[in-house]
């Protein structure tokens, strides 16, 4: 089976047991992440670990890189602070305290790299994955390759010629479960799969959703995590 989920926002209970007890995944399985593993939630490091050892020890893990990923990237290449909309209300406790860090450019060396071979976009026989979305206005070659708009477009016109037929599925942007649910059941084009997992205290968002994109099954987690400081969306 193909699954897929996305914004995991450093919320590593949450995301090991929808992988481990609610998908059940296999080593025969495929899961795509459409990004956003860092910032915001109580342990970035742990999602990264995580991630990293499934792919080690023989699971099909397939991962695309989220704008939150690619700005901590560049804070720690840069040798400069994380922007405050990045790192959450406690950026240096809970982000950079999650690698026992004060600095990004202190964060070891392997998690930027892993980080910097992620690709922006993966494209399946049936669906085109990126983080947020494309921008439709651009020429066909630069749409695919516009890493602003990949990463950070919010609204968009879905234009499926442009996709060759194939459905969209993005993260970034989060929806309440209900309107996740009513895009699904439309089989719409432009599926967004971000239900604010991290926003621990809204009760229309705070799950982790993941997509059986075979049978169209949609598997929930609600936030599991600890206490941490994180505003209302």
């Amino acid at each position: 089976m193909r699954y897929a989920t996305t914004d995991v926002h450093g919320c590593l209970r949450t995301l090991r047991h929808l992988v481990e007890e609610r998908i059940g995944l296999g080593t025969t399985d495929e899961l795509y992440l459409l990004g956003d593993y860092v910032n915001k939630g109580p342990d970035s490091r742990g999602v990264l670990d995580y991630l990293m050892q499934l792919q080690r020890t023989g699971y099909q893990v397939h991962c695309l890189l989220g704008n939150h990923d690619y700005e901590l990237l560049q804070a720690a290449r840069e040798a400069r602070p994380l922007a405050p909309w990045a790192a959450g209300p406690k950026p240096d406790q809970l982000t950079l305290g999650s690698f026992g860090v004060a600095h990004p450019q202190h964060i070891p060396e392997h998690y930027l790299q892993w980080l910097e071979a992620l690709p922006l976009t993966l494209e399946l026989p049936d669906f085109v994955l990126v983080h947020a979305g494309f921008d439709f206005r651009l020429p066909p070659e630069r749409m695919r390759t516009d890493r602003h708009s990949m990463l950070n477009i919010k609204n968009f016109t879905f234009d499926a010629s442009r996709l060759q037929g194939k459905r969209l599925l993005h993260g970034h942007t989060p929806v309440p479960t209900q309107e996740l649910r009513r895009r699904l059941k439309q089989r719409a084009g432009a599926i967004g799969l971000d239900t604010g997992c991290v926003y621990r205290h809204n009760p229309e968002l705070r799950h982790l959703s993941a997509l059986n994109l075979d049978s169209w099954e949609l598997l929930r987690q609600e936030n599991l995590e600890p206490p941490y400081p994180i505003g209302h969306r």
